[in-house]
């Protein structure tokens, strides 16, 4: 059994590519440029690009199960050329944002697409849907924290569910090779909801230093967040936040379920990215 995994150097893909080498099955992985992928020499590393669906054809011969990461544009091509190849378990990166069904969630439209052409093309599927992702806080909060050891957002006591990279890895590793998953839309939490300022309080401790929390208004967030992300999801992100607050979220056990190993806490995420709160040389410079 071979299973290509596509998103291979992404912050989920890389988990899940350990998971597989980890388990002592056949690897392939999808890269634009396998010179710098830095994958586990155990891997077969494919040139490849999923909005290019021709470029698969390569990776893709002689697969069984693939790992799919969410592109939308393409998704029905992609799925084709998998089905052609003879793939016949596809797992899902998606999101739990497909649950708001308002048709104005940019997000949820997005994953939306993928899975309903995987849905149309007969192959045994797995839906995989995080929450938000803990890396999050990494593109919001990581350049100010480093250079100047303050985080500036909205609602600061707005809790959040935020989950594990490792962990939504873990739970796709699993529906990849075990049986028992097919049909399954997995919604995954953290173990706990945790305010942004109780985030930033925890990312401090685990850097061992003093970081600032200051509250802004929505208005002045949406300025700030949209240097790093579209209009419309920044004011997708600023809608889930003003929600939690008056209606906070769920936890949901679904990694424990699905791998028998609890899910990780924001604590722990904070500690295994300590170094990515380190000030790059360039930041240092300004």
């Amino acid at each position: 059994m071979t299973v290509l995994v596509t998103g291979a150097t992404g912050s989920v893909g890389r988990h899940v590519v350990e998971g597989l080498v980890a388990a002592g099955v056949p690897v392939r992985a999808l890269t634009r440029n396998p010179a710098t992928a830095g994958l586990p020499k155990a891997v077969d590393v494919f040139e490849g690009d999923l909005t290019r669906p021709d470029t698969l054809r390569a990776a893709l011969r002689g697969v069984e199960r693939l790992y799919l990461f969410p592109v939308p544009e393409t998704a029905h091509e992609v799925v084709a050329a998998a089905t052609d190849a003879g793939v016949r378990r596809i797992v899902v990166l998606s999101s739990s944002s497909v649950l708001d069904e308002s048709g104005d969630n940019h997000s949820g439209e997005h994953h939306r697409a993928v899975e309903r052409a995987v849905e149309a093309s007969g192959i045994d599927w797995t839906f995989i849907r995080p929450d938000e992702f803990a890396t999050n806080v990494l593109w919001k909060w990581g350049h100010s924290i480093r250079t100047e050891g303050v985080v500036r957002a909205p609602y600061g006591n707005a809790p959040r569910v935020l989950v594990h990279e490792a962990d939504v890895a873990a739970v796709a590793v699993t529906a990849l090779l075990e049986d028992g998953h097919t049909g399954q839309a997995y919604v995954l939490t953290g173990p706990e909801a945790i305010t942004q300022a109780d985030q930033v309080r925890a990312i401090a401790r685990a850097l061992g230093r003093e970081i600032t929390f200051e509250e802004i208004t929505p208005d002045e967030a949406r300025v700030l967040m949209g240097h790093a992300m579209p209009a419309p999801v920044v004011e997708m992100v600023l809608g889930y936040l003003a929600d939690a607050v008056a209606n906070p979220p769920g936890v949901v056990d679904t990694v424990e379920r699905v791998t028998g190993v609890p899910a990780r806490t924001f604590a722990r995420w904070a500690a295994d990215h300590a170094g990515d709160f380190a000030a790059a040389p360039e930041e240092q410079a300004a």
